[in-house]
């Protein structure tokens, strides 16, 4: 029988528990990155009664930063796509070339989805 879900993982996805493909898409930023600008976001909303403007600047300096993490992700992720088949075969590498359609279709997705 046909799995969609499994069709769509990309071949290089290292198996989660038991051997199975981990679910859901591997995230564009690093835990570490991405939990300390959710603490940043997090002081700006607990101190926003105390310091209204402070906190506001703090949530604006956290979004900066989280957007500019995700360019680069972006860019860094899309520089190892392109590698990976502009000079290529087209007819030889197939294979490599829908893996990579594959993953362009799936990181367009989830920014249209965010």
């Amino acid at each position: 029988m046909y799995d969609q879900t499994r069709a769509q993982q990309p071949a290089d996805r290292p198996p989660g528990p038991a051997g199975r493909h981990a679910q859901g898409p591997e995230p564009l930023l690093p835990s570490d990155e991405r939990d300390r600008i959710v603490r940043r976001l997090g002081h700006a909303v607990n101190t926003f009664a105390d310091a209204p403007r402070e906190a506001l600047e703090e949530a604006e300096n956290a979004f900066d930063e989280a957007t500019e993490a995700l360019l680069n992700a972006l860019a860094a992720r899309r520089r190892v796509l392109r590698a990976g088949w502009q000079d290529r075969d087209p007819e030889a590498q197939s294979t490599e070339l829908r893996l990579a359609l594959r993953e362009y279709r799936e990181i367009t997705g989830r920014l249209l989805r965010a």
